[in-house]
């Protein structure tokens, strides 16, 4: 099956601007993109340096804030995180407003999570970069009972409640969490605790070695579903292009605009990559 569309960076660069968002959205479900993903730095180095992604001028919105404002706007395009950096947030209250997302949307939040790789962010938020994966692991599973056990507690080294609720629940239940990152680690947290897993600029070469760390890792969870294969390609998109990342079991493209265009460029970058276009699946 040709793997679905998604649309990346709807919260920052032009679309930082919330009209700009919404026209961009609207036009996206039109043309049958089945989702739209937003990324998260709160704080980006200034000056800037390597390995931040970005220029400390540049804009961006906070991903769940973007998202719920896009919803809005749209009926049925899935919103995605991608990826919010989970052990530099509070895990009950992400977990408040992840469920406020899929609340406000009818159902139709992805919450994409990663452990971080930008040091001078997570120092400056107070967050250590040791044991972030140890961490990110307890927060998930700390909100996972908040939004889903009928007595929600956790005991953990990092995470620790009981005898408080919160509601509403999300509407999903469960409420589908997608692991990025391109590590053994990243893998195996896949395989054992997320619905998807979420990789960054791959290519053709980089994904063949991922699909088989990820069979590997899929193998050792015992897992009994299928984990969900998402991939931001690093080439352009076309029929040709669609197909062999489906032949390596992606299931969906999410399509990056170059940074620095305009509204009406990211507009005919959105239309030059619609589904029916690149030969891709349509909601």
């Amino acid at each position: 099956m040709a793997p679905t569309i998604g649309l990346f960076a709807v919260n920052s660069h032009a679309l930082a601007d919330p009209n700009a968002a919404a026209r961009v959205a609207v036009l996206a479900e039109r043309l049958g993109y089945d989702s739209l993903w937003a990324g998260e730095h709160v704080v980006v180095p200034s000056p800037r340096v390597d390995p931040s992604p970005m220029e400390p001028d540049e804009p961006i919105l906070d991903p769940l804030v973007a998202l719920a404002h896009l919803a809005g706007y749209t009926e049925r395009v899935l919103l995605g995180t991608g990826l919010i950096v989970l052990p530099q947030r509070n895990p009950l209250v992400l977990a408040k407003q992840a469920a406020s997302v899929d609340v406000l949307s009818a159902g139709r939040l992805i919450l994409g999570i990663g452990v971080g790789y930008l040091e001078p962010e997570m120092t400056a938020i107070g967050v250590p970069m040791e044991a972030r994966g140890a961490r990110s692991d307890e927060y998930l599973a700390a909100m996972r009972s908040l939004w889903h056990d009928d007595a929600p507690s956790y005991d953990g080294r990092y995470a620790s409640f009981a005898g408080v609720d919160a509601y509403p629940r999300p509407v999903q239940q469960p409420l589908p969490i997608v692991v990025g990152g391109h590590t053994e680690a990243a893998f195996r947290r896949a395989a054992r605790h997320a619905d998807g897993w979420y990789g960054f600029l791959v290519g053709l070469r980089a994904m063949a070695q991922h699909r088989e760390a990820l069979d590997v890792a899929i193998a050792r969870a015992d897992r009994d579903r299928p984990l969900h294969v998402s991939v931001s390609p690093s080439r352009p998109l076309d029929p040709d292009t669609v197909a062999a990342y489906a032949d390596l079991g992606v299931d969906r493209l999410i399509v990056i605009p170059p940074p620095g265009l305009s509204l009406d460029e990211v507009a005919e970058f959105v239309e030059a990559n619609a589904p029916e276009r690149v030969g891709a699946s349509a909601i």
